[in-house]
């Protein structure tokens, strides 16, 4: 059954009351701190009225929105100012991976739990000599019985202090290099062998983490795909992370750019042409994205990351003398600006955008790489 934006407006309206209404506009990147308790009961609430996991085919539990349904909801949830969701990982990355490539016994234990929000995760990607250049992943499993034991080091693990489970890209191929012979294991975070350190940014806040790996386990059937054949796995649910939520979080942007526009001075003529511009960037960014139907993550990611940190930069002189100073917390212009320093980075650094664009869409020889 198709949904439209009125039902999905008037639900939105209808329990985004009462305590869920103090809830409007926290969360998200640089703010995952604030309400998350709360926040986590919203989302449990979502589910309890289907509205978890709705791109996903419907005999998996979702709702098998089409693409422009998946838009409308997004968008519909971002105008409605809800609050940031705490299952973003589950939902939009592992979930997608397992329906596509898991076992039906994987499918059949994590699906529903993640449907329903009674189980979050992070990812194990990145490391600390292993950051955009996924391929030099070195933490390793190997296979003892019928569990495979980890050791290594994740880093920027998002969340991994609040996850129940973490997809791990680990080297199972003992002497392997490069994209062979690394494996996607689903881990369990809440053993011992796992130590999670929280990483402080400029911000003060701590979403990011340190997960170190000495010796935690996993059942063997807890791997993806092919042992070895990890590396087509993982750049699968890299390909799920975009698409039709990024109208919802051009929504925020636009929020935040009419916020700033109602406080900057009217007779500053340069700041005011520089906002006009960055209202033009995003009309070609919302244009971009529904021509090509989330289908070019990278130039998206290009786009949208340059756009907030530019932003940031221009709220700081909106404020002007008083955007150095701090009281007892950063007001809001401050956090963005501190925090979106870091879009050109996580998630795939500009400079590993460019080059997937070089390499992959225009054809272009291989960087040499030392």
């Amino acid at each position: 059954m198709a949904v439209t934006r009125s039902e999905i407006r008037r639900w939105l309206a209808e329990h985004l009351v009462g305590p869920f209404a103090e809830l409007k506009g926290l969360g998200g990147p640089g703010r995952e701190h604030e309400a998350f308790e709360q926040r986590l009961h919203w989302e449990r609430h979502l589910a309890a009225h289907g509205w978890t996991c709705p791109a996903w085919p419907v005999e998996h539990g979702g709702r098998g929105l089409t693409f422009d349904e998946q838009v409308a909801f997004h968008e519909e949830y971002a105008l409605a100012d809800a609050p940031a969701r705490v299952n973003h990982l589950g939902e939009n990355l592992v979930g997608p991976t397992l329906i596509d490539l898991g076992t039906p016994e994987q499918r059949a234990r994590f699906l529903p739990r993640i449907r329903a929000v009674d189980e979050l995760w992070c990812q194990g990607y990145s490391e600390p000599g292993a950051g955009s250049d996924l391929a030099s992943v070195s933490t390793s499993a190997r296979l003892v019985g019928d569990e495979w034991v980890i050791t290594g080091q994740k880093v920027w693990t998002s969340l991994a202090h609040v996850a129940d489970w973490c997809f791990v890209l680990a080297r199972t191929t003992p002497g392997s290099v490069g994209h062979k012979g690394l494996s996607y294991l689903l881990v369990p975070m809440r053993q011992p062998g796992i130590e999670v350190r929280p990483i402080r940014q400029l911000t003060g806040t701590a979403e990011f983490n340190e997960v170190f790996f000495d010796g935690a386990r996993t059942a063997e059937d807890l791997v993806v795909g092919e042992p070895g054949g990890g590396w087509a796995v993982a750049m699968a649910t890299l390909a799920y992370e975009r698409g039709a939520a990024t109208l919802g979080q051009q929504v925020g942007f636009r929020r935040e750019l009419e916020d700033l526009m109602a406080i900057a001075d009217p007779e500053d003529v340069v700041l005011r042409e520089q906002l006009s511009r960055a209202a033009v960037e995003l009309s070609v960014m919302r244009s971009h994205a529904l021509r090509t139907r989330g289908s070019d993550p990278s130039v998206s990611k290009l786009l949208w990351a340059g756009w907030h940190r530019r932003l940031g930069e221009l709220a700081m002189r909106a404020r002007g003398p008083a955007s150095m100073i701090v009281d007892d917390d950063l007001d809001r212009w401050q956090r963005l600006f501190l925090f979106s320093r870091a879009d050109t980075i996580y998630g795939g650094s500009d400079e590993i955008q460019r080059n997937i664009i070089a390499e992959r869409v225009l054809g272009l020889p291989r960087e040499a790489r030392g």
